[in-house]
């Protein structure tokens, strides 16, 4: 009996898959260029360097922001967002409650905790130096920020005037301090900074 080799097809050749680019969604580009921001100020915001700490190509970003100027804008909106939110948490308060709450914003807005949140704080504010949209918008924070704790005070019974300077005076404060090195002034710089915020609330 005759034998008959049969050869067996061959196997079709397997695809390989392709493996999906990543992509990146806007939120975390601004939350790159953010980080970056506070590290490097507004010059290190490039879309090649940001670009290689995401992984991807420079195409990811063209994907969801038309040049860099389109980034920086959406930057800046995030920034003002968060502030507002945070001014609005900071600043709420039940009445007659309302120098506890002065000196909590005192405390929240100086607290070395916050060394990031005010990292990043300065570097929109040198941006705005030398940048239009960004002076409007630390302009526009600004004001909501004394407005918000003008109100404290005019409900803890001080005059409007009063209140607009001991607002004024509030933020200068807790900027200033954050510029300076001052911890050798004092042996205590926690009950330095106390006694300050009861100079700016007190009657």
């Amino acid at each position: 009996m005759e034998n008959i080799s049969v050869k067996s097809s061959p196997k079709p050749a397997r695809k390989k898959l392709a493996v999906p680019r990543t992509q990146l969604d806007p939120e975390q580009w601004i939350e790159t260029a953010t980080d970056v921001l506070a590290r490097e100020g507004v010059a290190g915001l490039r879309v090649e360097v940001l670009a290689k700490l995401c992984g991807v190509t420079k195409g990811s970003f063209y994907w969801h922001f038309k040049d860099r100027r389109a980034l920086l804008d959406a930057v800046l909106e995030r920034w003002k967002e968060g502030r507002i939110r945070d001014i609005e948490k900071t600043t709420s308060v039940a009445p007659g409650k309302e120098r506890d709450q002065l000196h909590y914003a005192i405390e929240v807005y100086g607290a070395s905790r916050n060394r990031k949140g005010m990292s990043i704080e300065l570097a929109v504010r040198d941006w705005a130096r030398h940048d239009a949209p960004a002076a409007a918008v630390v302009e526009s924070v600004d004001l909501y920020r004394l407005e918000c704790t003008r109100k404290l005070f005019v409900a803890a019974g001080m005059s409007d005037a009063e209140a607009k300077s001991r607002s004024l005076l509030l933020y200068a404060c807790v900027f200033g301090l954050s510029l300076m090195h001052y911890s050798p002034f004092d042996d205590n710089p926690g009950d330095l900074k106390q006694r300050i915020a009861e100079r700016i609330i007190a009657d």
